[in-house]
């Protein structure tokens, strides 16, 4: 299991589109993706999971990943949330 914190950056937080694009780079991997906020969970595979999450501009998410491809999961998704997501 592989874990990382993102700050979201993006003054709209996490809203469709993003959740959209984190949801396509989630399902690139075989490993299983989930984001964890305030006591709640996602699948990051699944666009209104994480749009019911209401993740909000400031906070932190913890992103964990688990399984064959952690590893990669792991450089790539953080590497994605850093560069891809509004700023």
């Amino acid at each position: 299991m592989k874990t990382f914190d993102y700050t979201v950056k993006g003054q709209s937080g996490i809203h469709a589109r993003p959740a959209v694009k984190l949801a396509m780079e989630s399902q690139k991997y075989k490993s299983k993706i989930m984001i964890f906020l305030d006591g709640k969970i996602a699948d990051a595979s699944d666009v209104m999971a994480i749009m019911e999450m209401n993740i909000k501009f400031g906070d932190v998410i913890k992103v964990e990943m688990t399984g064959a491809d952690e590893e990669l999961a792991y450089k790539n998704l953080r590497n994605f949330l850093l560069n891809n997501l509004p700023n």
